[in-house]
């Protein structure tokens, strides 16, 4: 028996067997019950994924079926919520959208016109050409994209993008980061909009006539100590043999490069069932693999797109009044002219008040859309006469963007200005945190300041939901101190936080570096005694 609530789908067993979803026969998510679901009484709930909730409200007929559609568990009319039109999953253009493999919704291929998969076809095997002209590596069709021309001779239905790779010469994870940035030059020099995601991830934005972009990911692979690495994530014993010289595959009736052993790199990403469809499948890559590739290449950018959605809405219209509590605390704080680097800058509102104000202010955020807003301010600020941030990406839950911004900023020192930052990090991410701050302000007498939801009984989640957590303050503080920091200043008391909510219980440091025993100690200079 399977029930469709409000709360999800209930089904009277779990197993791994992967389910489809649909609307009104249009394709929306895909799940694996025994590993998705929970046990409530009488089988397993499996909740709807966050990003579709907002949709259901309404009418739609809930087809649930294995992949082949040959198996049917439910295909009835449902009512969700309390409205009574028909439940759309779709963008604001009407483009239906589904959940993808990363949880976010986007635009699958089956729900692509077919002119506009023929020009995705056409893109790729122009990437693919510019990448062994131009960029002078042995590219290929990987993951998903690979597997579709093998098991199917096109494109998967329930897939969003496009995966290819390349095999680099080099066996230093340095040099393959160094290679990365070459193939990037070298393909923007051929007209693509290109967007960095990691040391050896790019991804390509093609321009396709609906007037969306479809990403065509590039992955660098390579060997070090013999075995197989590449990133996305995949690792493990795949000899270079099984990958040059490179073969050949169709992807819709068009030859594409491919591994020499397509089967055996298949077989590497997805196990030996890779010939059974499985649109629900999650990688489960070997954890020293994982561990490796993010310690050399990447940080984790889980929550990149939720961040980006938000500061593409609200997050422009906020901050039009006053400057906020915490900015005023810092700004009274700071002498005529110091330097700021604003840390997680979010849509840059405090970031162009302290430029405005005379402060020369740098903005960083993992978020493009971020970037985005605080140069879409600093424009607006520079016609009306005033001074703008300069807008960097920057991801702290990469050591090696952390070390350089550290470097940078001990030679060119600012003040550290963090609002609401804390609390989006991982426990890795404020370590590199602490890093930064350690090397950039270490004896220079400037400080870092902070301001993050702090914990406490009763307290509520603080905003935005799912995004940031509570933290104890005294674990804050020891965390600074095992990093050579000295906390000053510690305040808790009720505020507003960046997304102008009212938060019971904030928490505001003042935190320094002095220079450690034995050295010079730096004259204070940049803020009022």
């Amino acid at each position: 028996m399977v029930e469709i609530s409000q709360a999800g789908i209930r089904l009277d067993t779990a197993d791994d067997t992967p389910l489809v979803v649909s609307f009104d026969g249009h394709y929306v998510w895909s799940l694996a019950p025994a590993r998705d679901g929970r046990p409530v009484d009488g089988g397993v709930l499996v909740e709807w994924p966050e990003v579709l909730q907002r949709f259901l409200d309404g009418v739609t007929q809930v087809r649930l079926a294995d992949v082949e559609g040959e198996t049917v568990l439910h295909d009835d009319e449902v009512s969700l919520g309390s409205g009574t039109g028909r439940i759309l999953v779709a963008d604001a253009e009407g483009n239906r959208l589904c959940v993808d493999k990363s949880g976010h919704l986007t635009r699958a291929f089956a729900a692509t016109a077919e002119e506009v998969r023929a020009e995705i076809v056409e893109g790729t095997a122009r990437a693919l050409r510019e990448l062994q002209e131009y960029a002078g590596v042995s590219a290929y069709l990987g993951y998903g994209t690979l597997l579709g021309a093998v098991r199917e001779g096109a494109m998967i239905a329930h897939d969003t993008d496009v995966d290819l790779c390349y095999l680099s010469e080099r066996s230093s994870p340095a040099e393959v980061i160094l290679e990365s940035y070459r193939v990037e030059r070298a393909m923007r020099a051929r007209g693509w909009s290109v967007v960095r995601m990691s040391g050896g991830d790019i991804k390509l934005l093609l321009r396709l006539s609906d007037g969306r972009d479809c990403q065509i990911d590039v992955f660098a692979a390579f060997h070090v100590d013999g075995v197989f690495y590449q990133l996305g994530t995949a690792s493990g014993p795949l000899p270079r043999a099984a990958i040059l010289p490179l073969s050949t595959v169709a992807l819709h009736g068009v030859e594409m490069a491919a591994p020499a052993d397509p089967e055996a790199m298949l077989e590497l990403h997805y196990g030996p069932g890779w010939r059974v469809p499985d649109p629900s499948f999650q990688p489960a890559d070997p954890p020293e693999g994982v561990r490796r590739l993010d310690g050399w290449m990447r940080g984790f950018r889980d929550t990149v797109a939720d961040w980006s959605e938000l500061h593409q809405g609200d997050g422009l219209k906020l901050g039009r009044g006053g400057p906020s509590a915490f900015w005023t605390w810092v700004a009274g704080q700071l002498e005529p002219g110091t330097k700021v680097a604003d840390l997680g800058c979010g849509s840059g509102r405090d970031a162009i008040r302290f430029a405005t104000a005379g402060h020369p202010t740098d903005a960083y955020d993992f978020s493009y859309a971020a970037i985005a807003a605080v140069r879409w301010r600093t424009r607006r600020a520079r016609r009306a006469g005033k001074s703008g941030a300069t807008a960097y990406r920057f991801n702290l839950n990469e050591l090696r963007h952390a070390l350089t911004l550290g470097a940078q900023l001990s030679r060119d020192p600012h003040h550290l200005y963090a609002r609401d930052l804390l609390g989006a990090l991982s426990a890795t991410g404020r370590a590199n945190l602490w890093t930064l701050a350690r090397m950039a302000l270490r004896g220079s007498g400037h400080a870092l300041f902070l301001e993050y939801a702090a914990s406490g009984p009763d307290l509520p989640a603080p905003e935005p939901a799912g995004l940031v957590e509570r933290l104890d303050p005294a674990a804050i503080r020891a965390e600074v101190e095992r990093a050579g920091g000295v906390v000053e200043v510690c305040e808790t008391a009720p505020g507003t936080d960046s997304l102008e909510h009212d938060d019971p219980l904030l928490c505001r440091m003042r935190v320094r570096f002095p220079r450690r025993a034995g050295h010079d100690t730096a004259t204070p200079s940049g803020e009022r005694p």
